[in-house]
């Protein structure tokens, strides 16, 4: 995976405050770009802070539901990869995958600071939070034409 250059000076600058561990972690966790692109109906992602934190959108597509990426000296060692919690996103990844991933909530994927990541696993995740309206769209048509 080659890293994309930071497009966004303020998540640069949120990157280059994290402990050298953790930016290095957090900077894996960006295979959202590289699931992006391999994804159909994506395109190409915006990259920005929400919440402060270094932030995913399908903003030009309109395919997907926002991906955030941080890491927050109270969670000690471990960081993060947040979703809408008002869909079912976590829910999905759940069920797919109970024992692969550590959940919080209906919000987040956690990792250990020092873990290996389940990087299949999170390809698979990103790519239906990515698509999430895209497939939300196609089930409304389908109900439309019962």
């Amino acid at each position: 995976m080659r890293r994309k250059p930071f497009g966004n000076a303020a998540v640069a600058a949120v990157f280059d405050a994290y402990p050298r561990d953790v930016r290095a972690r957090l900077l894996e966790l960006q295979l959202i770009f590289d699931t992006a692109s391999l994804t159909t109906g994506v395109g190409t992602l915006e990259e920005a802070l929400r919440w402060g934190e270094p932030s995913y959108l399908t903003t030009q597509s309109k395919s997907g539901s926002m991906v955030r990426i941080n890491w927050k000296p109270s969670d000690g060692n471990c960081l993060a990869m947040y979703f809408h919690c008002q869909t079912n996103l976590v829910a999905t990844f759940r069920e797919l995958y109970p024992t692969e991933l550590q959940f919080d909530g209906n919000r987040s994927i956690r990792f250990e600071r020092g873990a290996a990541l389940p990087l299949n696993t999170l390809r698979h995740c990103i790519a239906l939070a990515l698509t999430y309206h895209l497939d939300q769209r196609a089930r409304t048509k389908a109900e439309r034409r019962r």
